[in-house]
């Protein structure tokens, strides 16, 4: 069980890093405003999610389950700081920013994890 944490741990670490870094990066690139970065991580983390589920299983590498799906991508996607941007553009009066941000974040993280799917299958299936 402490292998197991400490594989969450160090995926976890090395997760929020790199979102933390993905966010400033967007931010540079486009400035304040829309919160794009949260969103295209939990986009992208959910497609990634999709992708190694079906290579895990197709693979027989569960054992990393811990480290890439509970660490990593679990500390690189965040609906914690999702839902802090959603309340923060209701405070400021964006409903319509609010409620499209919100929509799009949910329909397209699950559209990722379905693509990330569909394109596993096809590579390992």
């Amino acid at each position: 069980m402490l292998i197991t944490t400490l594989q969450v741990a160090l995926g976890g670490a090395i997760g929020a890093a790199l979102r933390f870094l993905t966010g400033v990066g967007i931010l540079r690139l486009i400035g304040p405003g829309f919160p794009v970065a949260v969103m295209g991580v939990n986009v992208f983390g959910s497609f990634m999610m999709g992708l190694f589920v079906v290579f895990a299983t197709q693979r027989g590498v569960a054992q990393l389950n811990p480290f890439v799906m509970a660490g990593l991508l679990g500390g690189f996607t965040t609906f914690s700081a999702f839902s802090l941007e959603a309340v923060n553009l209701f405070e400021r009066g964006a409903m319509g920013q609010a409620l499209a941000y919100v929509v799009m974040s949910v329909v397209l993280s699950i559209g990722g994890l379905m693509l990330g799917l569909m394109i596993a299958r096809g590579i390992w299936a």
